[in-house]
């Protein structure tokens, strides 16, 4: 059993040092909430403990001004910088703009994270209920267990009308375990129909109730095991790649390879919603408004 409140790791490394056009600062109510503002409220009250901030070291001192002064009396707060120079000398690449992707950033907090931990996108809305049914998982859970756990939700829940989205799409087996998750980086409705893109670019349909990760994790700390020389090995096969990825998913599908390991996937009826594109925006808001409505969110979140 674990004795500590858990700790929320945030993906926030996508964020600028301006706010200009910026979906992980961009504010959606009159008070100036971003989401990931309820994200953090909806876990201080699910009982998360810790939240570890993974950003971009341009962005420290402006990042420090808004967190440490929201949470201050309520959680501890860390910081973590995820860098393209964060890997290997030998993988450093003066031309790549960007970090490594979700998989590097996870390996990023290792130092941080000291006990069980969820890990979120910034720009998420995963919805109170799922961060409840998370905490509670991960309160119960044995910090040297290696059985760890991810959130679902409906793919055709998680789409934008306005793009294509990128999603991990699960196998599960009958007893709600993962057996497999694999990176869609295209899907998009088309004439009113999923369809994803397969390896040769072409357009295939994919089922509306498919279940897929939104980057929800539920770890203790053994996840770290799994990854590092995974991320070496993907260094060197896409060192020359600019613009290649190493995501959570993969971390995972190593995870699912091992006879000790396990995820098991919990469902919540918590809507998500998310900022993919500019015009995602209005509905986002209109969706907070109707739960600020029902009393689920204060006027005043802080």
């Amino acid at each position: 059993m674990s004795k500590s409140k858990p700790t929320l790791v945030i993906l926030a490394a996508g964020i600028g040092s301006r706010y200009g056009g910026l979906k992980q600062l961009d504010t959606f109510t009159p008070e100036g909430d971003t989401i990931m503002d309820f994200s953090i409220y909806d876990a201080l009250q699910a009982g998360f403990g810790k939240f570890v901030f993974i950003i971009s070291k341009n962005i420290e001192e402006e990042c420090k001004e808004i967190f440490n002064k929201k949470l201050e009396g309520k959680a501890e707060v860390g910081y973590v910088f995820q860098e393209i120079e964060n890997v290997p000398p030998q993988y450093l690449n003066p031309e790549r703009k960007k970090p490594w992707g979700t998989g590097h950033a996870l390996l990023m907090a290792k130092d941080e994270v000291t006990e069980n931990f969820a890990i979120i996108n910034a720009d998420d809305f995963y919805g109170k209920e799922a961060f409840e049914i998370m905490a509670k998982a991960l309160t119960e859970m044995d910090k040297e267990s290696y059985n760890f756990n991810m959130m679902a939700y409906l793919l055709k829940n998680t789409v934008s009308d306005h793009g294509f989205v990128s999603r991990g799409e699960c196998q599960v087996d009958e007893n709600n375990y993962l057996t497999d998750v694999t990176e869609r980086t295209h899907i998009e409705k088309i004439d009113g129909r999923l369809m994803r893109k397969d390896d040769k670019g072409e357009f295939i349909p994919i089922d509306e109730n498919t279940i897929v990760s939104m980057n929800f994790w539920g770890f203790t700390p053994k996840c770290f095991e799994f990854g590092g020389a995974l991320f070496e090995e993907f260094l060197k096969e896409n060192e020359n790649d600019l613009k290649a990825e190493f995501f959570i998913t993969s971390v995972v599908n190593e995870i699912l390879k091992s006879d000790n390991a396990s995820v098991e996937v919990l469902q919540s009826n918590a809507k998500w919603f998310g900022v993919t594109y500019k015009e995602d925006k209005e509905i986002v808001k209109k969706e907070i408004e109707k739960l600020r409505a029902q009393n689920v969110y204060p006027t005043n979140l802080w």
